[in-house]
């Protein structure tokens, strides 16, 4: 969809001048003598392109401006050159005289739009910008600016939102990705349909779960924030800037926003460049922008939030690049940083001890996943990275705390109570970012609070979540060669020679995991843990010690595949009480599916297989019960949400978020 098609081909001739015009340009005379052949003369859409006034109705000049000067290089434009704003201000000035007051566009159609009024049922009226409209439905913007989803019944329209949102990355702040929706249920599953389908633009594979809240559906991509009627997928605005040049390590990745959190009338999100902003919900509209690191200090943030209280706590990326890693808390009214805590200590505080070497002073521990919370202890729980630098540890002997650890922070001064370390002196890039899942249950005879997280380091965790007592260490994979066990005293029992050397040394699992960022879940009723496990090994060598620079990356060293190994996934079930495995699903693929598990209360547990299908199980027993196929590798989880009194699941698949619902 090439919306800005001629715009960049008046980008790239004005650049070849090389001038501006002495004088103000006329934007009409300049965008009909460059653009009009794409996109018509009145800017609607012509034989090359589509209408490009749709494409302005959710930015200011200063937006769109912006976007241009970065320029898109995956759509073919090229950045504008500084000199050629006033040519652009015309264009835009002159698009704003064809414009619509507001809204327009998006998926419902063109039109429509303007000041509308619509009765309701009961006699009442609702008056407003339409945003969207068809036939079946109407977006409506309110003048107090609030989204109004109206879906019509003959010449009566009537208000249309969600009673169940999902409104953070795993639907609650418990980290559990469990719903008590039951419409869709063992009986039910196999009637489920696409419902609709949304093409994020300017999108690559993507790897963020969307949030539901209050009838409205928002999708990140880097530096984007897309919001949709989560009934049909119709847009209703977008917030989006360009990507950050200079950023290196991950952060270069496209598509890596993993999710905004949502309080309020507040739309919380992360920029690739590790500011944390706090949109209006209903407009898009930056209310404030705080800047939690300097990302010329190799920082970076991939939506790690959590809005708790009356703060947005978050964390930021750059474990490869040698960043000093923290959890802090923002003022969800304001911004205003509340307190930070690093998860590396200074020379000379407590845990410094467990650094023997310079690399404390860009030891790692990141925090780019998002953390759990317990109200009733008011306590925040927060995952941290590897140790840095990767692969080689010869320049920070000991543990290395609080890295590769779970960590328990008082919500209102971020002060550690206590912690976790899974795995200490890391050297194989094993970080502890994984999904906190809290739980309530009887355990060993009383009722206790839990906490269970599937570590990338190939086992499965269970924590008292009060205190931090261990529980139990289980083996998630078979491919374990580290480590012989967890000891009673929740300390790693190591095998010998198991360090990275410059030859290189086989290593089980693999870099990349026994599992990952993906979400797990838990379902009380049949007491299973559900993860999506991966079977690897890999050979893990390293190089000399690197010197810490700002720009560049601070790896030690690398990793390559076992010849002939062929590394494969398997859905897995485990009993939460003893930690032992109940049922498995072998998957057919690559291994390269980064996608995790949906458990409802209707009895199905959902997740994406490695062949690139959403299947559907039986909790009790893994039994097949659905399954839709789609073209990628997967890379998100899926979540649910209820919405006009019907339930729907959704999950994006590359570029597009598609959403299913029960046939009717």
């Amino acid at each position: 969809m090439k919306i800005f098609s001629c715009i960049f081909w008046f980008a790239a001739i004005s650049a070849a001048l090389g001038t501006a015009a002495a004088q103000a340009p006329d934007g009409r005379q300049v965008f009909q003598s460059r653009c009009a052949i794409c996109h018509g003369i009145d800017a609607r859409g012509g034989e090359h392109a589509p209408s490009v006034i749709n494409v302005l109705r959710d930015k200011n000049d200063d937006q769109l401006i912006a976007i241009l000067k970065a320029g898109v290089p995956e759509k073919g434009m090229p950045a504008f050159n500084d000199s050629l704003e006033p040519e652009l201000r015309a264009i835009a000035g002159f698009l704003r005289t064809l414009a619509p007051p507001a809204g327009g566009g998006g998926r419902g159609g063109r039109g429509p739009q303007g000041p509308a009024k619509f009765p309701l049922a009961g006699g009442k009226t609702l008056e407003g910008t339409v945003i969207s409209r068809n036939p079946r439905e109407i977006q409506l913007r309110t003048s107090d600016k609030k989204i109004h989803l109206l879906r019509t019944s003959g010449d009566i329209f009537r208000e249309v939102t969600s009673q169940v949102d999902w409104a953070s990355y795993h639907g609650n702040n418990s980290g559990n990705r469990h719903t008590t929706m039951t419409q869709v249920n063992k009986d039910t599953v196999s009637k489920l349909a696409v419902k609709w389908v949304y093409p994020v633009p300017n999108a690559g594979r993507l790897q963020g779960t969307p949030q539901v809240y209050e009838g409205i559906m928002y999708v990140t991509n880097t530096n984007t924030v897309i919001a949709l009627d989560a009934g049909s997928g119709a847009h209703l605005w977008t917030f989006t800037r360009p990507r950050t040049q200079g950023l290196v390590g991950n952060a270069r990745s496209p598509g890596n926003n993993r999710s905004v959190s949502v309080a309020g009338d507040k739309v919380f999100t992360q920029t690739d460049d590790a500011h944390l902003i706090a949109l209006d919900r209903h407009t898009g509209d930056v209310l404030w922008e705080t800047e939690m690191a300097d990302y010329k200090q190799n920082y970076n943030a991939t939506g790690s939030l959590l809005a708790v209280e009356n703060l947005v706590v978050a964390g930021t990326a750059g474990g490869e690049e040698g960043v000093r890693g923290f959890v802090a808390a923002y003022d969800q009214t304001t911004g205003k940083e509340v307190w930070h805590t690093w998860t590396i200590p200074a020379p000379g505080e407590p845990g410094s001890e467990t650094w023997d070497g310079r690399d404390i002073e860009h030891g790692g521990g990141p925090t780019w996943l998002t953390g759990s919370y317990d109200p009733a202890l008011k306590l925040v729980y927060w995952a941290t990275g590897n140790a840095g630098p990767d692969m080689n540890g010869d320049n920070r002997k000991g543990d290395n705390l609080y890295t590769c650890s779970i960590l328990a922070l008082d919500v209102s001064t971020g002060k550690m109570k206590w912690y976790y370390q899974a795995t200490p002196h890391d050297e194989w890039d094993w970080d502890a970012v994984e999904p906190l899942v809290l739980i309530d249950a009887n355990y060993q005879g009383r009722p206790r609070k839990l906490l269970a997280q599937a570590n990338r380091n190939g086992f499965l965790y269970l924590l008292d979540r009060t205190d931090g007592k261990f529980l139990y260490g289980k083996p998630l994979v078979k491919k374990i060669t580290w480590a012989k066990e967890i000891g009673a005293d929740g300390k790693p029992v190591m095998n010998p020679n198991i360090a990275p050397t410059k030859e290189g040394t086989v290593v089980c699992p693999g870099l990349v995991g026994a599992t990952n960022f993906y979400s797990t879940a838990y379902n009380p009723a049949t007491g299973l843990f559900y993860v999506n496990t991966l079977e690897i090994c890999n050979i893990f060598t390293k190089r000399d010690s690197p010197e810490w620079r700002a720009g560049a990356g601070f790896a030690g060293g690398g990793t390559r595949g076992v010849p002939d190994e062929k590394s494969q996934k398997f859905f897995r079930a485990f009993d939460l009480q003893t930690g032992k495995l109940v049922w498995e699903r072998p998957e057919t693929g690559n291994g390269d599916a980064w996608s995790g598990a949906l458990s409802t209360a209707g009895g199905v547990v959902f997740y994406g297989d490695d062949s690139g299908e959403l299947t559907a199980v039986d909790a009790a027993n893994g039994k097949k019960l659905w399954a839709f196929p789609f073209l990628n590798s997967l890379h998100t989880s899926p979540m649910t949400y209820m919405f006009d009194n019907k339930q729907y699941v959704s999950m994006v698949a590359g570029s597009l978020v598609y959403t299913f619902g029960l046939l009717e």
